[in-house]
């Protein structure tokens, strides 16, 4: 038994190294001149180490400027649809109208519904309000999801009703239900979906590639093609260095928020 253990967790070893492979490798040649990554490509230890890479890609691109695009695309969007998502998952749990189960559906069934279909009828309304190469022609069309709609909907149907209704007896309003009742035991719950929110918009490449056009409104994930050449001359190590850093943020969001991401997604299989 003892043997079969230790070897379960060699192969489970094996696998968390295979996984963070690739972002050792990134970090490492991004702290490589071009000809040592050329030369030394699996080894992981810069030799020299440098930060002209770093450097290089300052002087190259509006890297504050793209950054700073990123943030404010990934942190609009999450803050929308967080709201959206918690005012929806409120009405759809505790109010009571005709067709709420069916507006719940038809709701949850735009998850289904691929990006394709609607991605040139979007880009034609971001055309006519003139947004093209603008943060908010990428901003606009994603003020809402349905995963945050279901997200949220399950968490809020996992607090007892009667907390509710005795809340709702003492005549307390329904703003101040959800922001001193609710709020509070889904937290950990809005947590985790902004998180995983944040980090989708963060990568988004093909919407934003469709909307953006000059360097000034290029996010991360765009700048990182200007040093990917499909004909030959990829500046590498600059592009490790992008990567790295469009990576950093993402990677320490999780790291500081991970307790709350686990919670959830443990506490949603129990019921």
């Amino acid at each position: 038994m003892k043997i079969n253990k230790y070897i379960f967790h060699l192969i489970i070893i094996v696998f968390i190294l295979l996984a963070l492979y690739p972002i050792l490798f990134a970090v490492s040649n991004s702290f490589k001149h071009l000809a040592d990554a050329y030369s030394s490509t699996i080894n992981l230890i810069p030799n020299p180490f440098t930060l002209e890479n770093y450097v290089d890609l300052q002087d190259t691109i509006p890297l504050f400027r793209i950054t700073l695009n990123t943030f404010i695309i990934a942190s609009v969007i999450t803050a929308f649809k967080i709201v959206t998502s918690f005012l929806a998952a409120f009405a759809l749990t505790y109010f009571h109208f005709k067709f709420k189960r069916a507006t719940y559906f038809l709701l949850i069934s735009t998850i289904f519904i691929p990006f394709t279909v609607t991605m040139i009828p979007n880009y034609l309304i971001i055309s006519e309000f003139d947004l093209i190469d603008s943060v908010w022609g990428v901003i606009l069309p994603q003020l809402a999801d349905a995963i945050g709609i279901f997200m949220l909907t399950q968490a809020m149907r996992n607090i007892p009703k009667p907390l509710i209704e005795a809340a709702q007896i003492d005549g307390i309003s329904t703003f101040n239900i959800m922001k001193d009742h609710v709020l509070p035991i889904v937290r950990p719950a809005i947590t985790s979906t902004a998180i995983w929110f944040f980090i989708l918009a963060w990568n988004d490449y093909v919407w934003p590639l469709l909307m953006l056009r000059s360097r000034e409104s290029y996010t991360l994930p765009l700048a990182l093609q200007l040093f990917v050449s499909s004909e030959g001359g990829t500046n590498f190590t600059i592009a490790m260095a992008l990567s790295v850093i469009t990576m950093a943020i993402p990677l320490i969001l999780y790291l500081v928020f991970q307790r709350y991401i686990i919670n959830t997604f443990s506490s949603s299989g129990i019921k």
